[in-house]
């Protein structure tokens, strides 16, 4: 191996090192946001949410020309 394949060698070591770091810091700050919202009550409740839809809006009338 000569001098030239070495360093380039050496700097694509680099890279791997600096996107394995870059993606432990993004990792952190996932987990850093999760955690505050579990913290603040974000997951708190689960029963709300899935039937809400059912009762957001009044009902619609079918025929509205029928009225007139």
């Amino acid at each position: 191996m000569n001098a030239i394949s070495a360093a380039s060698s050496f700097v694509r070591m680099e890279v791997i090192f600096l996107l394995i770091g870059f993606s432990l810091f993004v990792a952190l700050i996932f987990l850093v946001i999760f955690i505050w919202n579990v913290r603040s009550g974000q997951y708190e409740d689960t029963e709300t949410p899935a039937i809400r839809m059912l009762f957001d809006n009044e009902p619609v009338n079918p025929n509205p020309h029928k009225d007139e």
